[in-house]
């Protein structure tokens, strides 16, 4: 069997390497805490017994991760992280426990701290180093999953594009059905409904995404097949490009209904671990702001007459505006207002070119940050002659202004930085920055951050 061809089948085996690899670390952090405290050992029964508790304890953890949903192929190392800090307090309270109830012999509050300490440090890493792992297996072609997609409409395009973007994700999909093609699916291998069970059970599929409207007859079909050949069925709801919203699944009786979630800024405390971030990260680079800005200002007067910085009104949070700062990077000129910068904008400076290429025109909104009108990461402030055009043009577009803006956002690491000079830009990125609305966390942000400075050394192509 070749490297592109290797399934699904020892998939369900990825889960209990997971979790064993997760025992080996707490194991070597066990010995190697003991290591650093003897006097824990001094008593080789009592060592032997909290040992044992030190397995134990790892049965909920484990438990935890054997119903996270590994069916599922996507991965996102934010959650897997998240996922890693809940396993370590799931850990801790329930080692605690036992130790507390069994009356083990006195542990130096000290070797808990390091115990901990480097657990929350090196099972996150793990998460991070086994799901990267795991995604370059499947880009090599391993752990693959057969899938067949039940539609040919917007919906279908959508989840194949998503699916075919990062070969991480290992779906391999087989084939289209729909008894009344549509255009959007563009491939000769678009079946008849009536062919699915066939096709399914001659080429061993795994698992069938339905994306047909909700009503559709085939729906209760297409169940029967899969539950009778034990593939995994998926449903694909119909919902727009820019309504990317997350959902919560809820029942009333034995009808299922979907909810939309709370934005996570809503709350108080997450509100206040955002704010705590921008002022930290704004402080410590306004710092050595003056390093920068000494050298960017001579240069900028020197190109041509005009101030230093370039302000302008942008939309903010709730839809007001706020003065945004920049490094000026082109000459002044009357419209500055109403055009974007385009890739061999006559009115940029040389000095403008290097300092928009380089994103370094983009540090004086750390100003804005520590102020309070912008977050490090949100979505991209627009003019707001913009603001006044897309909210007609584009459906949900107010919807990003929920949240403080950002000197960078989950649109513009995804490629959607720059000129919109097309509609279809304005839509992806305000699908973008809805999306990081509803999925906000902490560790979602320094991704972000993350990405963006590789991005800055790597050289971005809509940086003009």
């Amino acid at each position: 069997m070749t490297a592109t061809n290797r399934p699904l089948r020892r998939g369900r085996f990825i889960p209990a390497l997971f979790i064993a690899g997760g025992l080996a670390i707490v194991n070597l952090l066990f010995w190697l805490t003991i290591s650093f405290f003897p006097e824990i050992k001094s008593d080789p029964r009592e060592l032997r017994a909290l040992w044992l508790i030190v397995e134990i304890s790892y049965v909920p953890v484990a438990a935890m991760n054997l119903r996270r949903d590994h069916e599922l192929r996507a991965i996102y190392m934010d959650k897997a992280m998240r996922q890693a800090f809940v396993d370590v307090a799931a850990y801790a309270l329930f080692f605690m426990a036992l130790v507390s109830f069994l009356e083990i012999g006195e542990v130096p509050f000290r070797a808990y701290i390091f115990f901990y300490g480097t657990m929350l440090v090196a099972l996150p890493l793990f998460q991070i180093v086994s799901k990267f792992l795991l995604k370059n297996l499947r880009r090599r072609g391993y752990n693959f999953a057969k899938v067949v997609i039940v539609g040919t409409g917007p919906s279908a395009k959508r989840l194949c594009d998503s699916m075919r973007k990062d070969s991480g994700f290992g779906y391999h999909i087989l084939a289209f059905f729909d008894d009344k093609p549509d255009s959007h699916i563009q491939t000769e291998n678009i079946l008849p409904i009536s062919q699915l069970k066939e096709f399914v059970q001659t080429n061993d599929v795994r698992q069938i995404f339905f994306t047909l409207s909700g009503h559709n007859e085939s729906l209760a079909e297409v169940v029967r097949i899969a539950d009778e050949n034990l593939i995994d069925f998926f449903y694909v709801p119909q919902f727009p490009r820019t309504l990317a919203r997350r959902f919560e699944l809820h029942s009333i009786g034995a009808i299922p209904v979907l909810s939309l979630q709370r934005n996570p800024l809503k709350s108080i405390i997450n509100r206040a671990i955002k704010r705590s971030f921008d002022l930290v990260f704004s402080s410590v680079v306004l710092c050595f702001y003056p390093l920068v800005y000494i050298p960017v200002a001579i240069a900028i007067k020197i190109s041509s007459p005009g101030p230093v910085y370039f302000r302008q009104e942008r939309t903010g949070y709730l839809g007001k505006s706020f003065r945004m700062y920049k490094f000026r990077t082109m000459r002044v000129n009357d419209s500055a207002d109403k055009c974007q910068a385009t890739k061999d904008d006559p009115r940029k400076t040389k000095v403008g070119d290097f300092l928009r290429r380089t994103s370094i025109d983009e540090l004086p909104q750390f100003i804005n940050v520590w102020l309070g009108d912008m977050s490090v990461v949100g979505p991209r402030p627009h003019m707001l002659k913009h603001t006044v055009v897309y909210t007609r043009l584009v459906d949900h577009y107010m919807v990003r202004h929920a949240v403080k803006p950002g000197i960078t956002g989950w649109a513009q690491v995804n490629g959607f930085r720059g000129i919109t000079d097309e509609l279809w830009k304005m839509e992806r990125r305000v699908e973008h920055d809805v999306w990081y609305i509803e999925n906000w966390s902490f560790l979602l942000d320094i991704k972000i951050v993350i990405r963006t400075v590789i991005n800055a050394f790597g050289g971005d192509k809509n940086a003009f």
